[in-house]
């Protein structure tokens, strides 16, 4: 436990030094996720490994509607590999946390093999659900230019979903399948739940456009 929080606290000083110019995948950002992870993994988990791999995740993160978003946790992954290098990280965590890293990514689409990567694809999801969620996504839509919702047709009833255009279809064309998609049991029990407050909020909103 000791190492765990020497490693943190180096982790963290190396990244507070660093300007994210997106909150939603900043220092707070790692911090959830790692906090995200300790709930989520069950005893197999290398804690270490899930800890590097919390903190660096999103340390390459182009925007959502950046033309090589698919390759970004790889990017992430590899600028890890060399910031551990120069910090003496133990070599023998290197390939478990550059997997986790690089498969975390929702646009990705790789395969996770280990159960590190399925604990930090999990963790880093539920922040795209719940409250924070709700918070991410109207910011993230705020930096891509993004409506709130299509005016004349805001829940996509008689026209294709759009969820670069309108934040609203952002929910229908990703975030309200993510609870099917978690790959560990408290991982699917977390999001059902998160999930809630945001069908939750649609059913709101809903009534407040009169819809």
């Amino acid at each position: 436990m000791e190492d765990l929080k020497n490693w943190e606290e180096r982790f963290i000083n190396h990244l507070g030094k660093l300007t994210f110019s997106d909150s939603s995948h900043d220092l707070h950002h790692f911090k959830r996720v790692w906090n995200l992870s300790q709930k989520i993994c069950d005893e197999s988990c290398d804690k270490l490994v899930l800890l590097a791999a919390s903190y660096f995740h999103d340390i390459v993160s182009f925007p959502k509607n950046h033309p090589d978003r698919s390759i970004s946790s790889i990017r992430a992954a590899e600028k890890t590999m060399e910031i551990l290098g120069e910090m003496n990280f133990p070599k023998d965590k290197l390939p478990g946390v550059f997997h986790a890293i690089e498969a975390h990514s929702y646009s990705a689409n790789i395969e996770t093999t280990t159960m590190e990567a399925r604990v930090i694809q999990d963790a880093d999801r539920m922040e795209s659900l719940g409250s924070i969620g709700l918070a991410r996504t109207f910011y993230v839509s705020g930096l891509m230019g993004s409506s709130l919702f299509e005016s004349n047709d805001p829940f996509a009833k008689k026209r294709e979903l759009d969820d670069k255009s309108f934040a609203v279809d952002h929910f229908y064309v990703k975030l309200l399948k993510l609870q099917d998609l978690m790959k560990t049991e408290k991982g699917r029990e977390l999001a059902k739940k998160r999930t809630l407050v945001m069908t939750d909020f649609l059913d709101q909103l809903k009534e407040e456009l009169f819809v």
